[in-house]
């Protein structure tokens, strides 16, 4: 029986996802972005953790956004995770865009960690 519900991104994703894993040293950061807000994660997949999140829900970013347009929040978002990941003493990631084209938001979280500091 085949799942006629599985999207283009969704088999993108999980094609990605079976070559690339996050470990300790080097944790997968992760993109995800709904109709109203963008996500990103530094992902320990090793150890099941989350070593850091940032998103456009965060309260210490909520002022920073405050009449942001989309590409410059999500530039933000980067930054701040590129922020959090030198807290935790993290120089690389393996950068998963999730499904998404490499372009708009999820090129713009790419470019703002690797402003913040994130090698990949």
């Amino acid at each position: 029986m085949v799942n006629r519900n599985i999207t283009k991104r969704d088999r993108i994703r999980r094609r990605v996802r079976s070559k690339i894993s996050g470990t300790p040293q080097r944790p997968r950061l992760s993109v995800f972005k709904s109709s109203k807000h963008i996500y990103a994660q530094l992902i320990d997949d090793k150890n099941a953790v989350t070593l850091a999140h940032a998103s456009t829900l965060s309260p210490d970013l909520k002022e920073l956004l405050d009449g942001k347009a989309g590409l410059e929040k999500a530039k933000l978002i980067g930054l701040k995770i590129a922020e959090f990941a030198k807290e935790s003493n993290i120089e690389t990631c393996v950068y998963d865009r999730s499904g998404y084209t490499y372009h708009g938001i999820v090129k713009e979280v790419a470019e703002g960690a690797r402003e913040g500091g994130l090698k990949f």
